[in-house]
């Protein structure tokens, strides 16, 4: 077994043991991929103040989000496709979730359903929501999400047209993949997945299959979900949403302050401030770049929290210092679980953790709820000085 000591040590293991186009559908952004770099090397111009001879006994991690006690102030970000990255692998991250005392988000586009998880888990997860031209489908999707004690719903704002990803055409990407020469090729050598894939009978996207109307094959599925994510979803819409589900609601695709201010008015309980992994408009800023003009616009009025890039504690550290409430790993998580299953969603989680905790401790704090501006190094230019 070898040994792991951070995210990258985890991604290079996804990569040899995962099929080629399901890692290549994790590591991706749309066109350029401009956005998708962005988001992480951001990070890196944000610098570190040391402090020393301070007490650093009794630190904590804990925090809340969406008054949700939380180990860490980490989610699990929602992720289409998470079980094909390893057998099982929405109900193995919600497991792994769980049992580190952090939030699970599960996608619309997922390989289990919500039943699955619902039965293979105990404690409440979050949904996040696809809003689809079929009312009706959405309607039961939210049905099914209440039934199973889902405790929040993340809708995505940010996926009304879907952006183009070149490697997911060049692929061919399917759930579960064509045999073609090229995909055997690479499956020969993914043994330790196929056997995976071979022990489960979750190998397509059970939210929808059945469920929809007219969807139950691959064919059919391929052709409703081709036309089906609404370009017509607006604010309306959204409180529309929010008063049919009743509950805690998350924003997920806010990159502007002025549509930060929108979510307030809607009545949201919290934001996510992100630009999908750089996997939606290409060309963006970061989702850390701009965290700080939406923090400054509805700051105090609702939770923010922020996912796009985050790749270790450090980085987590950075965006809760800088006025996040809360923050999700995407990528970071599907690193583990298609390196190690279940037990890699927990490295990641773990590796994480104890990074936040390391610098936190190094910065002259012992509280993450406590974490502020004053411990960063922002250079002046940071956010840009863009033309009216």
């Amino acid at each position: 077994m070898p040994v792991i000591t951070c995210i990258d040590d985890l991604k290079r293991l996804h990569k040899r043991r995962a099929p080629k186009m399901f890692y290549d559908y994790a590591e991706s952004g749309s066109w350029t991929e401009q956005t998708f770099r962005e988001n992480t090397s951001d990070f890196d111009q944000i610098r570190l103040r040391q402090r020393v001879a301070v007490d650093m006994s009794n630190r904590t991690t804990r925090s809340k989000m969406i008054g949700q006690d939380v180990s860490m102030p980490v989610a699990l970000a929602p992720v289409g496709l998470t079980g094909m990255q390893c057998a099982d692998g929405e109900i193995k991250a919600a497991r792994a979730a769980e049992k580190f005392g952090v939030p699970f988000t599960l996608s619309t586009m997922s390989i289990c359903s919500i039943e699955d998880v619902r039965e293979q888990t105990k404690a409440p997860f979050w949904f996040q929501l696809y809003v689809m031209r079929d009312e009706d489908f959405v309607d039961n999707i939210i049905a099914r999400a209440k039934n199973a004690g889902c405790s929040a719903l993340v809708i995505t704002l940010d996926l009304q047209i879907l952006g183009q990803r070149h490697k997911d055409l060049k692929n061919g990407l399917t759930a579960p993949p064509k045999l073609t020469p090229s995909t055997l090729l690479d499956l020969s050598t993914k043994w330790r997945w196929g056997l995976g894939m071979l022990g489960t009978k979750r190998r397509t996207f059970r939210n929808i299959v059945g469920h929809a109307k007219s969807v139950e094959n691959m064919n059919s599925l391929h052709s409703w979900t081709a036309g089906q994510f609404d370009p017509q979803l607006d604010w309306d819409k959204v409180a529309k949403l929010k008063e049919k589900w009743g509950g805690k609601i998350i924003l997920k695709g806010i990159l502007d302050a002025e549509d930060a201010k929108k979510a307030v008015e809607v009545g949201a309980d919290a934001i996510i401030v992100s630009n999908h992994g750089g996997r939606q408009i290409d060309g963006c800023l970061s989702s850390i770049k701009m965290l700080p003009s939406i923090v400054a616009a509805v700051g105090g009025q609702i939770e923010i929290h922020l996912d796009s890039g985050i790749r270790s504690g450090q980085d987590v550290l950075k965006a809760l210092a800088m006025g996040a409430t809360g923050t999700y790993i995407g990528r970071a998580f599907i690193y583990g679980l298609g390196a190690m299953g279940e037990a890699g969603v927990t490295k990641a989680l773990d590796v994480i953790r104890t990074e936040l905790d390391t610098t936190m401790a190094l910065c002259g704090r012992r509280d993450v709820t406590t974490l502020g501006k004053d411990i960063l190094l922002i250079p002046k230019d940071f956010e840009g000085d863009w033309q009216a």
